[in-house]
């Protein structure tokens, strides 16, 4: 049974709070106050507890603390009326409040709610605390009770404030002035010391010890502050030293003479008083009154008390307004005359309560707690029984007949079908199976046994129990009931199992159809409509239910973003499958009437709400690039790379001969080939941001060469050109008796895709080729020319573009492969290692053949060309000759060669993040010419300084000797394997101290910042590989991250402060390592549970044997097993005392380093394991205060940032791969998500889902910034003021 969680009218209310002790009532389980009587248990009475030493409160008001409400009149909702009060016999105190300030329109009592009915609120309430300032020196509560409720009606909502305090007086100090003895001996004592001063005078009784003590306070309260002198022989007889502390806890001061200082009380203060000096004082005069009222007759004659204490009762009831509800005080229960029966209690109700009150309990009971209706009937049976009341008796019929039950039914119909109401055994198909056995043997009683099924069913909340006893089918759950079938079955099972029914009954075959009709009603399917009139199933669409299944979504109330995101998941890991979730898909938004996923499933994209303009747009995922898309839209937000980018022919790094030697990048040299292909990479990437400044949709489709561009690295390019020398698909260089002489396979021509592909689709369904355009883009130069990055000014050897099927490209070829040994590598020779004999060695990895390094098409002169002289101009170089031909016009692609596009994207989309993340910004530095050259000729340029620092490793070899060294990171790398971890914890771990091996032995290492970027990125290390099982796998631990982090504490320095901190923050981190460890073995045993507990065990099974004559177990050896077990104990209680400890340093040891300030600006998000998912990434807009979270086409706000911050409970949550923290004084020059400029009309209307697909074969670049908008419809900045402000002679130093 549940729990009652119903009210009490205030009538009861004020009844209890006379019995309610705290203190009794929290040790026993059972709060009087709070609890209702506890339910029946197979129809036994339980009798309401009363326990050894409770109180019958008798309260007693304290006038001045009261602010009550007017005698005659409505309450005041503008005020909170206040009775305070203490009891005369326990002195605990009592404040009761209530306030109508909550809204009500109507506080009660009033016609239609006559008396306040008062809901405990348990979230808000504290019942039997000891206070966090709680001090035995000063005397303060040593408990508290604080309990909040609130009426049930809507039209009241008061709030009732109910708090008890202990008393003022310590039990301690009620002995010092009540107990004869203790003043009899401190009496004795000053008459010991002074005979002569204090002759004549008699040992003072507790009433006059308790009666001085408050006319002290009565004085001061009437403004008469007179000084006790310290030999005043009343003052010490009665009190003296020995009542110090409590004298100063009242109030009383001690001057240096030792003469004492009544209270000071705020006389300004006019009631209800709330100065605590003044309830202070108030509380203790009348605990000190109520103790005087306590003495025996004879003492209390000799101090003549002229006072009494004021009841309280009328106070409250006025408070309460309880003072003329309508009573029947003949009332009686028929089984009890106990006022307290469980049946009015139950019903929040009191013994003289008028019938019509009762019903008023009644309905407020089920409107606060309808889980447990049939309780409160059965007490509404019971007193309506008890009392013969005919309008009871009406109102039970009335309930009756509307379909409710009491318990009592409930026993009553579990024993009719002979069945154990709180056996575990039971279920539906047990309980069915009963009655029908029952009803075999008795057809008789069919009626009675069918009402007491159907009265379980209700119970047991079954409609299959219930449509079983009725017999009817009328509702979608009886008739799902009915055929066998659950919720989440389609409308093929639904007529599958009316096929069932029918050959199993031919007379239920109208029943059946009846059934089948409620699912089509409830279902709206036309699929079972069309069936039910024709015989022939329709297009069955998804039930919602079997939907969420689908799609594994247990939560319904979600976004509709992540429903995408399951969705797309579940694509990409079964794409045959894609038509079963498109109906799971369709079934949930018709369900949610969610225009966002209608517009996906219609279009392949999800649409925003907000205006073209004023909105980022996605970015299609063409094909398991949507790791691809987020890392684009994160370089798109960083202001000075979009421009650069934008502007990149002020950029673009000349292709001259010192430009190409002097070409440095990652500790190598560059070759013309990588700055060609990285120009192409640049000039694509420049044609999708402008494409996403100004397209006229909300989504656009990356091009296809792009993507293989950012996602193929050149290493594994050159790799794929290795492999496609053995490809079976190659073409044929003639015969040789008779067999085919296969050559390399032609790589395609590079085309861009077309304006008719659609997101998501299949990699291999992309068209490359088309017409559609973003805007006006471009020049018009050759998109050929500009894919191979020549400078017009070069030689007709670079501008000559070959058809790769003509003789003359054959031959080409074919000289390539003869001459390939002979030609120059891509690095130069001294970075090579000498080798006695470099004739046997092979080629180094980064340095392929010459036909390995070929470009696409048939892209000549890629390789760095050797010079004949040194002193020959460029210019004389790569002068064209006079009237050379144009260039060939773009030629279609064969479907081999689409393919193979395709294949190198698909392969690069399964490339380490780390190594795509590397490519991008490595291809930028090639493209891109120097600003300066380190020390080493690394070249230094705007990539440079915006995402590359510099860290230095510390590393003590064996003689002691501290090397160190200093170098670029371009990223952070940091570990989640081994737990949930904070980003400092995390990022500890790429600084702190470690063991790392030099010269055959392990020496200390730990490394520092000696430079931070602008940008800095962290790189959450989530793939894990499993020893065991020999496979990778995904650690979803949750990395706990900062809006802000401060990098102070990683910062190279000189400072000795700092350097004490960090090795004091190591030895704190050895130090928990061990206890950590030392803590898991003493929790982790084979026994499956901790040591001190298999101790414990072990000590009782030897206890066992020692009762066995057979077993002799020495009791030393059981002594020292049970003093072994007591120690792990002790031991694990201070190993987790010792590590909070150590946690708490750990956390606090840098706080107050915070001069460096970076603020998360991106993070990417993994969902999935280690070898599939999906990705999507938040990124913050400081402008405007929010995050957007970019899930390839769809770009929405985000409304709820937990799900960037906290974790997900999820068996596969999303997960945080990649973070990006940005500069905070810098981040306005740094971040700019938005950045849009329509022109006004190419702008669609709002719910326009279409993409604008790039296409290079009919928009010819490189492009600038005055070609994508024009008529001076908008300007887009040069690279912004950060940069500009440090370029000319500022640059970076490293």
């Amino acid at each position: 049974m549940a729990e009652l969680r119903g009210g009490k009218t205030a009538p009861v209310f004020l009844n209890d709070l006379d019995s309610y002790d705290p203190r009794r009532s929290s040790a026993a389980g059972f709060n009087r106050l709070i609890n209702l009587p506890r339910q029946y248990k197979n129809g036994a009475i339980p009798s309401i507890p009363r326990y050894k030493g409770q109180c019958q409160h008798k309260w007693a008001a304290k006038d001045s603390q009261c602010n009550l409400p007017l005698i005659l009149g409505r309450p005041d909702p503008k005020i909170v009326s206040t009775v305070a009060a203490f009891c005369e016999h326990c002195r605990c105190h009592l404040e009761l409040s209530i306030d109508f300030r909550g809204g009500g329109t109507s506080p009660c009592p009033s016609e239609e709610f006559p008396l306040h009915h008062f809901r405990h609120q348990p979230e808000i309430s504290r019942p039997h605390y000891k206070p966090d300032n709680v001090s035995k020196a000063d005397g303060s509560s040593d408990w508290q009770d604080l309990n909040w409720f609130q009426c049930s009606s809507i039209e009241c909502s008061a709030k009732l404030k109910i708090q008890i305090r202990s008393p003022r007086l310590r039990p301690e100090w009620v002995e010092l002035l009540t107990d004869k003895d203790l003043i009899k001996s401190r009496a004795q004592e000053q008459i010991i010391k002074d005979p002569a001063r204090f002759e004549g005078h008699a040992v003072p009784l507790p009433s006059d010890v308790l009666s001085n003590l408050r006319t002290y306070i009565l004085n001061a309260w009437d403004g008469n502050r007179r000084k006790i002198q310290a030999n005043n022989k009343k003052w010490l007889l009665c009190l003296g030293d020995p009542c110090s502390k409590l004298l100063e806890y009242i109030g009383f001061t001690r001057e240096v003479s030792e003469n004492w200082i009544v209270p000071e009380p705020d006389m300004s203060q006019t009631p209800p008083i709330s100065n605590p000096v003044n309830t202070r004082l108030e509380d203790v005069e009348k605990e000190l009154l109520a103790l005087l009222l306590k003495r025996p007759d004879d003492e209390r004659r000799a101090i003549k008390v002229q006072y009494g204490l004021n009841v309280a009762t009328r106070d409250l009831s006025r408070l309460l307004s309880t003072g003329d509800y309508k009573q029947n005080p003949s009332a009686r229960t028929a089984t009890s005359q106990d006022p307290e029966h469980p049946f009015y209690p139950t019903l929040g109700a009191k013994l003289d309560y008028h019938d019509d009150l009762i019903k008023y309990s009644y309905e407020r009971q089920l409107v606060s707690d309808p889980e447990n209706t049939p309780y409160y009937l059965e007490a509404l049976q019971g007193i309506a029984k008890g009392r013969k009341s005919e309008e009871l008796q009406t109102l039970v019929a009335i309930e009756a007949s509307s379909g409710k039950i009491s318990t009592s039914d409930i026993r009553d119909a579990y024993k009719t079908l002979d069945l154990e109401i709180e056996s575990e055994f039971l279920d539906e198909d047990f309980i069915i199976g009963t009655f029908q056995s029952r009803v075999a043997d008795a057809p008789k009683q069919d009626s009675e046994l069918r009402r007491a099924l159907h009265i379980v069913g209700q119970d047991r909340s079954s409609p299959k129990i219930q449509s079983v006893a009725s017999k009817t089918v009328t509702t979608y759950e009886q008739a799902l009931s009915w055929l066998g079938a659950t919720p989440d079955m389609d409308d093929e099972f639904v007529v599958a199992m009316y096929k069932v029914k029918e050959e199993e009954n031919l007379a239920e075959e109208a029943t059946a159809r009846q059934a089948v009709s409620l699912v089509a009603q409830h279902r709206k399917s036309a699929a079972l409509k069309q069936w039910l009139d024709t015989g022939v199933l329709g297009e069955v669409d998804m039930d919602v239910g079997q939907a969420y299944n689908r799609l594994q979504i247990d939560d319904r109330s979600i976004s509709d973003d992540f429903i995408l995101s399951a969705f797309q998941l579940f694509h990409q890991e079964a794409p045959s499958q894609v038509d079963d979730l498109r109906s799971a898909l369709r079934a949930i938004a018709k369900d949610r009437k969610s225009h966002t996923l209608l517009s996906f499933l219609d279009s392949g994209m999800a649409t925003t709400g907000y205006p073209l303009g004023e909105w980022p747009v996605g970015l299609a995922n063409i094909g398991n690039t949507c790791y691809l898309n987020s890392l684009l839209q994160f370089y798109f937000t960083i202001k000075p790379l979009r421009e650069l980018v934008l502007e990149f022919d002020e950029y673009k790094m000349d292709l001259t001969v010192d430009n190409l030697v002097q070409k440095m990048v990652g500790s190598r040299k560059i070759s013309r080939q990588e700055v060609q292909r990285a120009q192409s990479f640049v000039y694509g990437l420049q044609k999708l941001f402008h494409c996403m400044i100004t397209s006229p949709t909300f989504h656009v489709a990356p091009e296809l060469e792009l993507a293989r561009l950012t996602l193929v690295t050149q290493p594994l390019e050159a790799a794929l050109r290795r492999r496609s020398t053995t490809s079976g698909n190659r073409p044929s260089l003639g015969e040789i008796n008779g067999r085919p002489v296969l050559g390399p396979m032609p790589p395609p021509i590079l085309e861009a895709v077309a304006d008719s592909a659609k997101s998501p689709a299949k990699l291999d369904e992309i068209p490359v080729n088309g017409d559609n355009k973003c805007g006006k883009i471009g020049a018009d130069t050759s998109s050929e020319e500009t894919l191979l990055g020549n400078d017009p000014a070069e030689g007709a050897a670079d501008q000559k573009m070959l058809d790769p099927e003509s003789e003359e490209s054959q031959q080409q070829q074919q000289r390539i492969l003869e001459d390939k040994e002979n030609l120059p590598p891509s690095k130069m020779a001294s970075d090579r290692p000498a080798t006695p004999d470099s004739s046997l060695q092979p080629l180094a990895e980064s340095s392929p053949s010459r036909i390995n390094e070929q470009p696409r098409a048939a892209e000549t002169n890629y390789d760095l060309p050797q010079p004949q002289s040194p002193k020959v101009s460029d210019k004389a170089v790569i002068a064209p000759p006079p009237n050379r031909p144009p260039p060939f016009p773009p030629r279609p692609q064969t479907e081999e060669q689409k393919q193979a596009i395709v294949e190198e994207v698909q392969l690069g989309a399964q490339q380490d993040v780390t190594e795509v993340i590397s490519n991008v910004l490595f291809q930028l530095e090639c493209a891109i010419k120097a600003t300066a050259f380190d020390p080493s000729g690394e070249q230094i340029d705007l990539i440079k300084q915006l995402f590359f620092g510099k860290q230095k490793s510390y590393t003590s070899n064996p003689q002691g000797v501290l090397r160190m060294k200093e170098q670029f990171f371009s990223n952070l790398i940091v570990d989640v394997a081994s737990g949930p971890k904070h980003i400092y914890e995390a990022l500890d771990g790429a600084f702190d101290e470690q063991e790392v091996e030099v010269e055959g032995s392990l020496r200390p290492q730990y490394t520092t910042i000696t430079h931070l970027p602008p940008v800095l990125k962290i790189m959450v290390q989530r793939v894990q590989y499993d020893q065991k099982k020999a496979s990778a796998f995904k650690s979803i631990n949750h990395l706990g991250l900062e809006e802000t982090i401060y990098m102070d504490r990683y910062m190279d320095s000189e400072d000795d402060d700092l350097i004490q901190r960090r090795k004091e923050s190591w030895e704190w981190k050895r130090q928990l390592r061990q206890l950590e460890t030392r803590k898991a073995d003493l929790i982790q045993t084979e026994l499956e549970m901790n040591m001190p507990d298999a101790l414990i065990a072990t000590k009782e099974y030897l206890d066992q044997l020692s009762e066995d004559d057979a077993f002799e177990v020495p009791a030393t050896l059981r002594e020292r097993v049970e003093n072994a077990a007591a120690e792990a104990r002790d031991e694990l209680s201070s190993i987790d005392a010792r590590i909070k400890d150590l946690s708490s340093s750990i956390s606090s040891q840098f706080v107050d380093l915070q001069t460096l300030p970076y603020r998360l600006q991106s993070v990417f998000i993994h969902v999935g394991s280690a070898t599939f998912g999906h990705y999507w990434i938040y990124i913050r807009d400081f402008e405007k205060n929010m995050w957007r979270k970019y899930n390839d086409e769809s770009v929405t706000a985000v409304t709820d940032i937990s799900q960037i911050f906290d974790q997900d409970p999820s068996e596969r949550p999303p997960t945080p791969y990649f973070l990006v923290y940005v500069k905070d004084e810098l981040k306005d020059q740094l971040v700019s998500p938005l950045c849009r400029d329509v022109p006004p009309q190419q702008q669609p209307s709002q719910y326009d889902t279409s993409d604008a697909v790039m296409n290079d074969a009919g928009n010819d670049y490189p492009m600038t910034v005055t070609d994508a908008v024009e008529d001076g419809q908008g300007t887009t900045s040069a690279i912004g003021d950060w940069y500009k402000a440090d370029k000319p002679g500022k640059q970076m130093e490293w």
